[in-house]
């Protein structure tokens, strides 16, 4: 996408952290914005920072992303305002620290609703909206640097994480295959300053148990004093934003800013996810030269 101005942008998480420089970055470049977060009174903040960067027209709707009839009423908002959208950006995403054999089932229900299904939601609505409006659209994924490589702790995260990327990867070979004009991405940061180690703010009421004694467990303080160390000692998070919008700019699909992380990112993935977009038409000639 090289045009922004007066398009629509609807951008989940909105409150905190990436989701509101990505606000940011719409605003500068004249975007009418849809901002959406469960919460509801930081989003007054969030209008206030788009203003100042230029937005002329902003709109702010609370909303629990993990739930399809909250993301019915923000894609149904969006269109009865400004009858078409044209950049998705599914930004909103949790994580709760702890072993994956230990972790209530209430925090992997939340966690892959918020992290996983809400991408599946939006994109099961918009897709439809975008192809009919015959335009140039882009969809971007937030899916972390977790999506692309494994490690110890948060196994929930890493897990939806891994299938926030294949789910982009997957509906990109559909959109290829039927030559919609729909330029999908990923955006996978790692060790950066965002809201992630405060996730407890996001939790709904209907994942809430304080009677647990796994919140009072050493393992899950211990995995929160972590948290909260890589987040505060990340890059910050405002660079990342920019080269997120170049790589809208771009239509590319991998966007991979975490030096940290390079060289475990190489012995994970070789050279796979330098490539600007998978394209389908190199997988089927592997495939059926039978060396998938």
């Amino acid at each position: 996408m090289k045009d922004f101005k007066r398009r629509v942008a609807i951008i989940t998480g909105a409150a905190y952290g990436f989701g509101r420089e990505f606000v940011k970055q719409a605003a500068i470049r004249g975007m009418k914005i849809v901002a959406v977060d469960i919460m509801g009174d930081e989003l007054a903040k969030v209008e206030a920072v788009a203003r100042e960067n230029g937005a002329e027209d902003i709109t702010l709707i609370t909303a629990d992303v993990g739930i399809y009839e909250e993301t019915e009423k923000v894609v149904k908002a969006t269109l009865e305002k400004y009858g078409q959208i044209d950049l998705l950006m599914n930004n909103a995403g949790v994580a709760v620290p702890g072993n994956g054999y230990n972790l209530p089932l209430r925090d992997w229900e939340w966690i892959v609703q918020t992290n996983l299904m809400s991408h599946v939601y939006f994109m099961r609505q918009v897709i439809p909206v975008m192809l009919k409006q015959g335009t140039h659209c882009n969809i971007m994924n937030t899916c972390s640097v977790a999506g692309v490589i494994n490690w110890i702790g948060m196994v929930p995260y890493y897990t939806t994480k891994h299938a926030a990327v294949a789910l982009a990867e997957s509906i990109n070979y559909e959109l290829q295959a039927i030559g919609a004009d729909i330029a999908m991405g990923v955006f996978c940061p790692g060790y950066v300053q965002t809201n992630l180690d405060h996730s407890e703010w996001y939790r709904p009421e209907r994942f809430k148990d304080d009677s647990d004694p796994y919140y009072q467990s050493e393992e899950f303080k211990k995995g929160q004093a972590e948290a909260k160390h890589v987040i505060e000692t990340g890059y910050p998070i405002d660079g990342h934003a920019e080269q997120v919008w170049k790589a809208i700019e771009e239509d590319q699909f991998y966007v991979l800013p975490h030096e940290k992380y390079d060289g475990f990112l190489k012995l994970q993935t070789g050279e796979k996810l330098q490539r600007k977009s998978p394209n389908l038409a190199e997988v089927m000639a592997i495939l059926k030269g039978g060396h998938a």
